[in-house]
């Protein structure tokens, strides 16, 4: 089980997933705006692949804009493919 930490200056932020004291990756995100925040780079820590890091920072990203009732606009690849194949975040996805 990961834990995610939320860093946040006002003008950029990242979610850090960790196992433990160790980082298994990073989500890092840029506000474009007060209403919505774009998803620049995700990136997860070899020896951490396939074992649900990126989606576990993308669900808490999620989680995040519902909270704060924004939109997130997907740039990184990652981000963006799981928002074509799961409907159910569609919510806060921008446009």
């Amino acid at each position: 089980m990961f834990s995610v930490e939320q860093k946040d200056d006002g003008k950029h932020g990242a979610f850090i997933a960790k196992e433990g004291n160790v980082q298994a990756g990073e989500m890092t995100y840029t506000w474009a705006g007060e209403k919505m925040f774009i998803i620049d780079h995700t990136g997860v820590e070899e020896g951490f692949n396939g074992r649900g890091v990126g989606r576990t920072m993308l669900d808490q990203a999620v989680k995040f804009a519902r909270e704060k009732q924004v939109k997130i606009l997907p740039l990184c690849p990652y981000a963006k493919s799981v928002f074509v194949k799961d409907e159910s975040i569609h919510d806060v996805l921008h446009g």
